[in-house]
Parts: structure tokens; sequence; C-alpha cells
């Protein structure tokens, strides 16, 4: 129980990825603060089984005035922030010419921007205890790109800049920031692409999830939410100590090419 006394907010978690986290961040004693549209009674459910208290905050990652409320929720419910989980992303695909401009800004402001504004908040005081971990969730999109997904690329793009800036600022203090980047993990936001694949090409959902894989994905299996949680669980870790400014790929071989 490694983190047992210290509290994580983790973004976006009520399903795939982030709660993935939040379930390796609990395992080890972390209380949990939830944040996400949809269901939310079944995983703060499947959190507090695994015996930590857990919290919840429905903050529009969009607005930094709900992000600060999460905060300062969080402050008031736990006595502060120990670990900041920056997951919460949405995404949409169209080529630059056509990408609606709303969906550009809304992509930007929760990708990128909710992490700036939860940063700046939660630092102060992680910097007065002398301990803090900022995990920020890229995509390997934040190391190379795709076509038709320029406002995701770009967020993602800037979410690794902001993580070795924020590792820079407090480099010798006891608060590390560092980022994980994925590639394909099988999420509600993930099948969406492989319903569209199979639809568009008329082929089985199977069909449609060799080709995803195939087309990047030198392993040919999807990273799990389990494993990027224990890479979370590393960053936090005594021996994630001096891990500072890393943009972690965990991709089945797909920069590697």
């Amino acid at each position: 129980m490694m983190l047992k006394g210290k509290t994580a907010i983790v973004t976006g978690s009520t399903s795939g990825i982030g709660l993935g986290i939040a379930k390796a961040l609990a395992e080890q004693g972390a209380n949990i603060v939830l944040n996400g549209f949809g269901d939310v009674e079944t995983p703060r459910a499947e959190v507090a089984t695994l015996g930590v208290q857990v919290g919840y905050h429905g903050a529009d990652m969009s607005k930094p005035a709900d992000i600060e409320a999460m905060i300062e929720y969080t402050n008031q419910t736990f006595g502060g922030v120990d670990i900041l989980v920056n997951n919460a992303g949405i995404q949409h695909v169209a080529r630059v010419e056509n990408f609606p401009v709303d969906r550009w800004d809304a992509i930007i402001a929760i990708n990128l921007s909710s992490a700036f504004h939860a940063t700046r908040l939660v630092l102060p005081a992680m910097r007065a205890k002398n301990w803090g971990r900022i995990i920020n969730v890229a995509s390997i999109h934040g190391l190379v790109a795709s076509a038709e997904k320029s406002a995701y690329v770009a967020a993602k793009h800037g979410v690794v800049g902001l993580t070795k800036v924020t590792a820079l600022e407090n480099a010798t203090t006891g608060v590390t920031c560092n980022a994980i980047c994925p590639g394909w993990v099988l999420t509600p936001l993930v099948q969406k692409q492989v319903d569209a694949k199979a639809a568009a090409l008329g082929i089985s959902n199977e069909e449609a999830i060799k080709l995803l894989l195939g087309e990047k994905e030198p392993s040919m299996q999807f990273t799990t939410p389990e494993e990027l949680g224990a890479l979370a669980v590393f960053f936090c870790s005594p021996a994630g100590n001096n891990v500072r400014g890393v943009a972690w790929n965990m991709d089945g071989g797909w920069v590697a090419q």
C-alpha cells in the first residue's frame, strides 16, 4: 500500500484508461477523486471495493472555473491533491480544411488546456509539501501524427511540451511530471473508430480491429488500461523519484518503426 494516505484526482476516469489508472492507484492505497460524464456509480463502486475513499466531481474539463471547483472540492474533502492524472480527452476526425472550428476549440480545451489549468492549481501545495506526482496521459499522437487528427495531434504534442516544462520548473523539488503515451487502447473512444471502420468497409468488427492494429502497431495487440495503470504507479513510486519530463510510449512498437 505504497500510496496509503495520499489522494489522486484522475480526470476522465469513469471509463477506459482513466478508470484503469484510478483502480491501479487505489490498489496502492490512494484515495481517488473520479471525474467524467455518463455512469458514475458503477466505476465509483468498482474503485470503492479496493478499500479506499472515493469522491467524484463532475467538472466540465473545458471550463477553468469547473476545474478550480474540482481542486477545491478535493482540498476540502481529502485535505489536498498528492497525485494529479490529467487524462480527460475527446476526439474528432476530419481533414484540416474540413475540421469544424468548434470541435478544434473543444479538443484543445479538454485535451490540452485542462491539463494546464489543473496543473497550475495543484502545484503550489505540492511544492509546499515537497511531494507530488503529475501524470499527463498524452498519446502516441504526442510523438507522431496520423492524418485527419489535426486537433488531437496538436493537443497531445502540446501536452508533451507542457509535461517537459513542468518537470524542468520543479526539477529540484519532490514534485515530478511525466507523460504516458499509449498506442491503441480498446476504450469506448477507440471502439467508435473500430465500428466506423467496419461500417465503412463492410467488414466484421474483428477484421476492423486487425486492420486498425496492422496499420500502426507491430505487436498486433491493444495496450490495456491495467498496463497503463501499472506505469502510473511506477511514476508514483520511490523508483520514479528521478524520472522527470519523460514521454513514455506504451505502443506495441508503433514509434520504433
